[in-house]
């Protein structure tokens, strides 16, 4: 077992007292809000494999019609897919969902999911499943870095306000 670790994030600013605000700005929060359900990123994983149709991703991602309708319902609405239709000869008019390009944002935080459960859930040696870039074959690896390029650890990230202000954040946002 891991030894416990003991960095944390750095709040500064207003932000350092955290008994006088609450995350309601929280992006990741609002993120959980739209994707924070098992069956929602499921669903996200099969768009990200090429799955379009209805019945595939209710049946892949093993929920009932009404759970799949509701999700991807959602996800439309959040605009993580689009819903295009299509229509077999002799058959009905039908709908697929394609991901957009805010869906297509997602990708490093499933990749990010998949690489934490290969290496905490599965051991040292990890799932037969393997992520590599397709053109020099080289593994992926999901990394915190700055802009500048540098990996950051969790003990050197730190959060301000991004709109500077004179006052504390208000303890009700």
């Amino acid at each position: 077992m891991d030894e416990a670790t003991t960095g944390v994030m750095t709040l500064a600013g207003a932000l350092a007292d955290r008994g006088a605000w609450a995350a309601k700005q929280c992006p990741i929060k609002h993120a959980l809000d739209v994707v924070g359900t098992r069956s929602t990123i499921l669903l996200m994983r099969e768009a990200y494999y090429g799955t379009t149709r209805f019945d595939d991703f209710a049946h892949r991602v093993g929920i009932t019609d009404a759970v799949a309708s509701a999700r991807l319902r959602e996800l439309v609405e959040a605009g993580l897919l689009v819903r295009r239709p299509y229509r077999e000869p002799g058959q009905r008019t039908r709908y697929e969902y394609m991901l957009t390009s805010a869906g297509s944002d997602l990708l490093p935080v499933l990749l990010a999911l998949w690489q934490w459960g290969d290496k905490h859930l599965f051991g040292e040696e990890g799932t037969a499943l393997h992520l590599s870039h397709t053109d020099c074959s080289a593994p992926l690896a999901v990394q915190v870095r700055c802009t500048d390029g540098h990996e950051v650890p969790l003990d050197e990230v730190t959060v301000t306000l991004a709109r500077q202000s004179s006052q504390t954040p208000d303890p009700a946002e």
